[in-house]
Order: structure tokens, then C-alpha cells, then sequence
């Protein structure tokens, strides 16, 4: 049994969190912290934990966080930078939600970020936390860089060709659509539903920070540099990602699907359906699956990936729990045995 802390259990992930954790039968949540609601009952604020856990929220100074096996960083970016140390310090491990430990290139995360990076030494340490590619440094690590879940669904399904050489890693194109909740629980006149409903939207066409970090995580996969056009949209949803991904075929004799099929046989929470399959989100609401699709239409040489996932758990909170899961010894897909909220 371990002893966990939240760092920020208001937001969407926090809650996220909660609600995986308080299920897991090797977690103690000893303490979930909230500048804005300390002293509310964490029941109070999320009722769908009522007679699930029995905390108050705290401050981060009264949390005694230092207690904790593992602390999570559910906060906005640039908060986890600024107080890991003093956790690893004390021999607490640490994961990080947010982007403070995701890049590598500083230059390139503070032009992203819009600040001076507080801990570039913690950045050397951290392990990038995508399990399907680095499952052995995360299980040795005390500071894991969570992934984004834009990142999480393109690098999963590009990852195969790239790995496989089979496509032209200089021209790819992912085309990924989000539900609202992506953008945080932050109040936003954008994403008032009667701004949002019945309308769909491109943004951040000209650049979007999840690039830099899709791009860096199949360079790390892989060793190639890649060219990537990325374009994320914004849904009328709550939950859930569709990532539509384009690739020119290098290598036509490949049986996609096979490949594929071979790439994530072992794995727990990626699940390629059968040739011919369509995809939809509602099919990995709630989970921590994602769930691919391969095709090439009308045999082009022009390979497409369809990837979905739930951008709170596989995209957030869920991989978050699997990375906990690795650290501390316990089966990886502890506590993460979901079915998907139909309908």
C-alpha cells in the first residue's frame, strides 16, 4: 500500500485522478490539495466521490505532502517546476501532469511556454511517460514527465510505420479533433456551450505546443527526425480525441495491419481493431484504451491511422495511474480495468 497526493484536485484531471484512485486497492489518498477550496470536503466539491474518500482539501504548506510515496501534479503548467525538487528531495517520487518536464530542448519548451524554465536539471531526469515506448526507464524513475494527450494519441499511431521505416517521416500529417474538456475546467467564454455547440473549429493552425512534443517523443522512438503538420480542432464534446493521421507509403509490400497487430500484441491499453474497422470515441470514454485503426484507401500509397482516446484518462489521469502502476512494482493495468460510458 502506498501513500499519494494531489497537487490541484479541482480540475478536470484531478478529479480524474480521484476517481481512478480512490478504486485502487494499493493506493491511500493521504492528501489533495487547492488553494481556492482548502477546508471543503473533497466529496463536497466532486459529488461523485460522496462516501468514496473523506479528506478535506488543504494547502500545499499544510498537506505534509512530504509524507507521500508519490505526489501528482494535477496544476497548470509551470507550477510543478518550481516544487518537485523538494519532494525528490525528501525521497518522494514525483508525476507531473502538466508540460514542465516533457521537452527536452529548453529553448524550444521556454519558446512554447512563455517562461524561464525553474528546474533545467529536473528536466535531464525526468522519464517522458509513454509506457508503450519507455516502460523500463519509467519503472526505475522518481520523476515522470506525464504526455499530453494530443501527443499520446499521434505518437500511438504513427509509432509502427516510423518504427518500420515505412512511410516518408518527413511528411506527416495529423488532423486530431478534442472534446472541450482538453482546454481545462478555467472558465472560458470560448467554450461556453452556447459559443461551442453545434459548431466545429480548427485552432492554433499556425502552431500548437503539442507539436514540438510529438515531435521529439518519434525522434526519441526512433532516431529520425520528423516533419509533422499538425492542426487540432475543438468539438462540440466533453470527452474523448480522434486523431486522423497521413502518411505516404514507402513500402508497399507491408501488411499494414499485421504490422500493427504485431507492434501492440503485448500491449494492455492499446487495442488495434480488425482491418476495415471505423473508429469513435464513445468506444474509449471513461478508459484508458486507445484504440487504432490502419488503412490504406483505395490502395494510393497514402497510409491513414485513426486514433482515439479519452483525453482525461488515456490522454491524462488514466496514463498517469498505469505510469504509478510501473514505478511502484504493481501490474500495469492495476486499477485500470474500465469499461467505456456508453451512451
Amino acid at each position: 500500500m502506498i501513500k499519494v497526493g494531489i497537487v490541484g484536485g479541482t480540475g478536470y484531471t484531478g478529479s480524474e485522478l480521484l476517481r481512478l484512485l480512490v478504486r485502487h486497492d494499493q493506493v491511500e489518498v493521504t492528501a489533495v490539495t487547492s488553494r481556492s477550496v482548502a477546508g471543503t470536503e473533497v466529496a463536497e466539491f466532486h459529488p461523485g466521490l460522496r462516501g468514496e474518500i473523506e479528506l478535506a482539501f488543504s494547502t500545499p504548506e499544510t498537506a505534509r505532502l512530504t509524507d507521500c510515496d508519490l505526489v501528482f501534479f494535477a496544476t497548470p503548467n509551470g507550477t510543478a517546476m518550481h516544487e518537485a525538487r523538494a519532494l525528490l528531495d525528501a525521497g518522494v517520487r514525483v508525476i507531473d501532469l502538466a508540460a514542465d518536464f516533457r521537452l527536452q530542448d529548453l529553448d524550444v519548451w521556454q519558446r512554447w511556454y512563455g517562461m524561464t524554465h525553474a528546474a533545467p536539471a529536473l528536466v535531464e531526469e525526468a522519464v517522458y511517460g509513454l509506457p508503450e515506448i519507455n516502460r523500463e526507464a519509467i519503472a526505475k524513475a522518481r520523476l515522470v514527465a506525464n504526455p499530453g494527450c494530443y501527443p499520446t494519441a499521434v505518437t500511438l499511431g504513427f509509432l509502427p510505420l516510423l518504427e518500420a521505416e515505412a512511410v516518408d517521416a518527413t511528411r506527416l500529417i495529423a488532423d486530431v479533433k478534442s472534446g472541450v474538456s482538453g482546454a481545462g475546467r478555467k472558465p472560458s467564454t470560448a467554450l461556453l456551450m452556447a459559443e461551442c455547440g453545434e459548431s466545429f473549429k480548427a485552432y492554433s493552425v499556425g502552431g500548437h505546443r503539442h507539436q514540438p512534443e510529438i515531435c521529439e517523443n518519434l525522434l526519441r522512438a526512433v532516431g529520425v527526425p520528423v516533419g509533422l503538420t499538425f492542426v487540432p480542432h475543438l468539438v462540440p464534446m466533453v470527452r474523448g480525441i480522434e486523431a486522423s493521421l497521413y502518411a505516404t507509403l514507402e513500402r508497399s509490400e507491408l501488411d499494414l495491419q499485421s504490422l500493427f497487430e504485431t507492434r501492440y500484441r503485448d500491449e494492455p491499453f492499446v487495442d488495434v481493431l480488425p482491418a476495415g474497422s471505423v473508429l469513435e470515441t464513445r468506444s474509449v470514454r471513461g478508459t484508458n484504451l486507445c484504440r487504432l485503426a490502419v488503412l490504406e484507401p483505395q490502395g494510393a500509397g497514402v497510409v491513414v491511422v485513426q486514433s482515439v482516446i479519452d483525453n482525461l484518462v488515456k490522454g491524462a489521469a488514466g496514463q498517469a495511474v498505469q505510469n504509478m502502476n510501473l514505478m511502484f512494482g504493481y501490474d500495469e493495468a492495476r486499477g485500470l480495468a474500465l469499461s467505456a460510458f456508453v451512451p
